[in-house]
């Protein structure tokens, strides 16, 4: 049997081996493992808090030999007089004085204690989601420091400056703000800086502090006049900045382009009508430097496709001839990476095509050739959407003698590189139709053959002709 002492020797670790067990049996299983701080919504704490690389000044009142400078090292503790080591890491200037008192009220009588900023570190800031160049920024204050009013904390406004702008894809009225809460969490804030563009007011635009993580998150439904205005912001991205994108469809140079704001040259290889084109890097901009539009486009139906920070494709569709009639909206501002494309319209409305010939949507002029029996064959250059009758009316018409008027054939090269050609019946008092009097594009070729009675005499001629040069000879030489 076991003696007393012996059985408590034994049950101390028993028991206490059983309620080790009974605790980590009533903690949840995720209190081993590394927890995401917690999120609180609300107002962000706007103190300053110290850390690593700020400069502050210790003021023990009374005693000049305990007063002193000291720069907060990465880990926040500094060493002082008599009490040594002490932590300020992510405690404010008061909270410092009274941490400081506390601790020298063992050695002094009634301890006046201030701490004084003297130098604040760079504010390191995390910028995600819609910006230009996302990714960690060091920020500066800028003007005094610590209780000095004329000092100046950098702002949303300037982060997102930083990161060289928001891009078109942005809801700036969701900017989301984290601020860490010691290790135990964080804060956060919804800033909507729509309000700020609207009213000029600049509650939104919020002090940041070192460690704050701002994310602007894409916008899940587009309002055109929504997105022209950002561009326009001072904290979007550059407009100036030139921006590589791609046009297909019913243009008539599709690929790939570099818009810019200013003035472009069409006198520029590939452009036409020696004018400059000046604005801003929009959409008819492109349309403009791909050559303009080809008169089967569809103007309502433009789709711009834009890639976002996620991943995730973004669509506009703009209505140009909502921009003809003065909707300003509809003349998006282009984004670097965007793909704009111009469908096929189903039907070609006369009235409609004579009018989009007159616009900067259309090349000035194009050229179609006109060759066989006409009276002036050759290039011809014409105006946008003109139709089959009035090329050959600016060839001169018909060579009345030689040609054959019931039919031309018609060769176009297509944008996929293929060469369709097709016979059109002539109805010169027709007006524009697919069958009898198409509209044209640029570098179509018409061919007007002979006529029967052109083609028979021809061949004779080609009989007849070296006879004729013979006999030529025999008169020169022989007199007869």
């Amino acid at each position: 049997m076991l003696s007393v002492k012996s059985r408590g020797f034994l049950s101390q670790p028993i028991v206490g081996a059983m309620l080790l067990v009974s605790v980590i049996t009533a903690l949840p299983p995720a209190s081993f493992a590394q927890q995401r701080p917690a999120v609180i919504s609300g107002q962000l704490d706007t103190n300053y808090t110290l850390g690593g690389g700020d400069r502050i000044k210790v003021n023990v009142f009374e005693v000049p030999d305990y007063t002193g400078e000291y720069q907060i090292p990465p880990g926040g503790a500094i060493n002082l007089p008599l009490i040594g080591s002490i932590s300020l890491l992510g405690i404010t200037t008061e909270d410092a004085a009274e941490l400081i008192r506390k601790k020298y009220e063992r050695f002094l009588k009634r301890p006046i204690i201030s701490v004084n900023l003297l130098s604040p570190r760079p504010i390191n800031i995390f910028v995600a989601g819609e910006v230009t160049r996302p990714g960690s920024y060091s920020l500066s204050l800028q003007g005094g420091a610590g209780q000095d009013p004329g000092v100046q904390y950098p702002t949303i406004l300037s982060a997102l400056t930083t990161a060289q702008g928001t891009t078109l894809s942005a809801d700036v009225s969701q900017v989301e703000v984290f601020r860490k809460i010691g290790n135990t969490g964080e804060q956060r804030v919804v800033l909507n800086l729509k309000e700020l563009i609207r009213t000029g007011q600049t509650t939104q635009d919020i002090t940041l502090r070192d460690g704050d993580r701002i994310v602007v998150n894409r916008a899940t439904s587009i309002n055109l006049a929504d997105v022209r205005n950002l561009s326009a912001a001072s904290f979007a991205a550059d407009i100036s900045r030139p921006r590589t994108v791609a046009i297909i469809g019913e243009v008539n140079r599709p690929g790939s382009y570099l818009v810019t704001s200013g003035t472009t040259d069409t006198n520029a290889p590939g452009q036409t009508g020696g004018q400059g084109i000046a604005g801003l890097p929009t959409i008819t901009r492109a349309i403009q430097q791909a050559g303009g539009i080809t008169p089967q486009a569809d103007l309502r139906n433009v789709t711009i496709r834009r890639l976002t920070r996620t991943g995730d494709p973004q669509s506009l569709t703009v209505n140009l001839m909502q921009l003809l009639q003065g909707d300003i909206d509809q003349d998006q501002i282009v984004q670097d990476g965007d793909t704009i494309f111009i469908a096929t319209g189903t039907e070609i409305n006369r009235a409609e095509a004579t009018q989009l010939a007159t616009t900067t949507l259309s090349p000035s002029r194009i050229q179609v050739g006109v060759v066989g029996e006409v009276k002036r064959p050759g290039p011809v250059d014409i105006i946008p959407n003109s139709s089959l009758n009035q090329a050959l009316l600016a060839a001169g018409g018909f060579n009345d003698a030689r040609a054959s008027r019931g039919a031309v054939d018609l060769v176009r090269l297509n944008p996929d590189g293929s060469v369709t050609k097709r016979v059109v019946k002539i109805d010169l008092a027709s007006g524009i139709n697919e069958q009898t009097n198409p509209i044209l594009r640029n570098n179509d070729v018409i061919i007007v053959s002979r006529n029967g009675a052109t083609k028979t005499g021809d061949s004779i001629g080609t009989i007849i002709n070296p006879i004729g040069g013979v006999l030529g000879i025999f008169r020169a030489l022989f007199g007869f």
